[in-house]
């Protein structure tokens, strides 16, 4: 089993600001290293993806190894930005993990069909929410290999 080489940039899509600092929190206790960033709807994502808006400033946007995406959010929802990432040449490598609430088979299939690599409904613990960032460092970090963030067109 290898360890990574660099810390992979992590980010995160949802419209739950309590969410995004139970995620934070999480992953410092995971004793995750990773950078991670937030955006908290659907056209936000796909902002920071294609380096526009806010995040056309250089260094804004660093291209990120994972995305966390929540599939209940305004604007733009997370099966609208998952279609959109996984038809784009450019974007479809960079695995998506959809971390919602649902449960519903329908939710569930649908993010497979669209190309997710994981769908993980969201702990109702703070423990069970350490345990599955722990899970996901653990998989994503230490035993898959990722593609380069460095690589690609980006």
């Amino acid at each position: 089993m290898k360890g990574r080489r660099h810390p992979v940039t992590i980010l995160m899509a949802d419209d739950d600001p309590d969410d995004c600092m139970l995620a934070r929190e999480a992953l410092a206790e995971s004793r995750l290293a990773n950078d991670l960033h937030f955006v908290s709807d659907g056209e936000e994502l796909m902002d920071y993806l294609y380096q526009r808006g806010k995040y056309s400033v250089p260094g804004s946007a660093p291209r990120p190894g994972l995305i966390l995406l929540d599939l209940n959010m305004p604007k733009k929802d997370g099966r609208e930005v998952l279609k959109e990432l996984k038809s784009d040449p450019h974007l479809r490598q960079i695995p998506v993990l959809v971390l919602t609430t649902s449960q519903a088979e329908e939710d569930i299939l649908r993010s497979y069909y669209l190309g997710a690599n994981s769908y993980i409904t969201k702990p109702v613990t703070f423990s069970s929410l350490i345990e599955v960032m722990q899970t996901l460092s653990k998989y994503w970090f230490e035993i898959v290999e990722l593609p380069s963030q460095e690589g690609g067109n980006w």
